[in-house]
């Protein structure tokens, strides 16, 4: 089982999760090699950094840019680099952790 595997399981019974991140797409906000805490909710809104499914790809920490009744959700990182929509958000960050230090909380 990958890490994005255990982290959907891990929601889907427990509610919440923790994964480390890579990548630089969401600085400043997130660091790479960031130790994330994820919880799944009922709704998400514009703004939330969420691990979700786009097009077949499982994308661990990306923001919300739009809300489509339709559609679902426009996911992007914090570049401008759109995904693409997706209706399959398994949970948002809720805190952030690089180097034992809190960078991100809501």
């Amino acid at each position: 089982m990958n890490k994005f595997e255990r982290l959907k399981q891990e929601l889907e019974t427990a509610g919440t999760g923790r994964m480390k991140a890579f990548g630089n797409s969401m600085l400043p906000i997130l660091k790479s090699g960031s130790l994330l805490t994820f919880e799944k909710a009922t709704t998400y809104e514009i703004g939330n950094i969420v691990f979700c499914k786009v097009k077949g790809k499982y994308i661990d920490a990306h923001k919300i840019i739009k809300h489509d009744a339709n559609k679902g959700y426009l996911i992007a990182n914090n570049h401008g680099y759109e995904n693409g929509w997706t209706k399959i958000i398994y949970g948002r960050v809720m805190e952030g952790e690089f180097q034992n230090k809190v960078i991100y909380r809501i």
